[in-house]
């Protein structure tokens, strides 16, 4: 019996280890994965760039600059140039998609071409990452040549959602091996095996009541009837006070006499038979009754 409960104490500590194993590679993975949407938003920032510069070249335009593109608020970013410029609005949609389609995190977004002196919209559109959601207006209207600037708005998605739908997607796993693990490690007191019958684990003691016997460190000691109903009353409440006015009730009543001094006396035999256990114990409680104590 000790044996099975040192693989018990061993399979609580493999079961607890695998838990923080896969909780740290979880974390690990979250900060990894932080690590990559800043390269990614690095990544965006350049294809802005590269934006900016092929729209110049279709609008015939192969010397001015393209100036430093603004962040103007979060997951938003204007793209500016140098001198006046044209475009074909077609042509600005597709250039934009394909080269945002080499950043993962810009798969939704708005884009407002606005004038430069008021600000007001001269051509805009939204592009979604289900196609049915795209809202694209006037293609083939080419733009005359004005003082233009680019924004662009992703949408605010991708980057700390992708990390937490990662941590709550462990969640159920990690809840799952946690039940696993709490389950095998909840003190098991007393409990019966089998349907129906009358056998109970006391910490490294098995009791059978039916058969009047013990069974500690693969010994076998037969029990009297009365100390089988005495310890049939501890093992059905272990570790919980029983007053000593029950136990007599219960164990002598039927036979119609109360013999004060009997109760101590198999109290006394039952305590020599768990010795076997030093973790399994009947102990007085002064002024009360007894208790089967069951150490884990």
């Amino acid at each position: 019996m000790r044996n099975g409960r040192d693989l018990l104490s061993g399979k609580r500590k493999y079961l607890f280890g695998l838990i923080l194993l896969f909780f740290g590679c979880a974390v690990c993975a979250a900060f990894s994965k932080d690590g990559n949407d800043d390269f990614n938003i690095a990544r965006r920032e350049i294809l802005l760039r590269k934006i900016g510069h092929e729209l110049l070249l279709q609008s015939g335009d192969s010397t001015s600059r393209v100036l430093p593109v603004e962040k103007i608020a979060e997951n938003e970013y204007q793209i500016r140039f140098e001198n006046e410029i044209t475009f074909q609005p077609d042509s600005l949609m597709l250039t934009i998609r394909r080269l945002l389609a080499k950043n993962p995190l810009a798969n939704d977004y708005i884009v407002n071409v606005l004038n430069c002196g008021n600000a007001s919209v001269a051509y805009g559109y939204a592009i979604s990452q289900n196609k049915k959601d795209d809202i694209i207006a006037c293609i083939g209207r080419k733009q005359p040549r004005a003082c233009y600037m680019i924004n662009i708005k992703f949408k605010s998605a991708g980057i700390s959602t992708a990390k937490n739908r990662y941590l709550l997607g462990s969640l159920p796993f990690l809840a799952f091996v946690g039940f696993i693990f709490f389950k095998s490690v909840r003190p098991r007191r007393a409990s019966t095996k089998g349907s129906g019958t009358n056998i109970f684990t006391l910490g490294s003691v098995l009791f059978d009541a039916q058969e009047r016997q013990l069974t500690i460190n693969k010994k076998n000691i037969d029990l009297t009837g009365t100390e089988t109903r005495l310890l049939l009353i501890f093992a059905s409440s272990p570790n919980e006070t029983i007053e000593r006015s029950r136990l007599q009730k219960e164990i002598w009543e039927d036979e119609g006499v109360i013999v004060g001094r009997s109760l101590d006396m198999f109290i006394s035999k039952l305590r020599k038979k768990l010795e076997g256990d030093p973790d399994t114990k009947i102990v007085v409680i002064r002024g009360k009754g007894y208790k089967l104590e069951i150490d884990s």
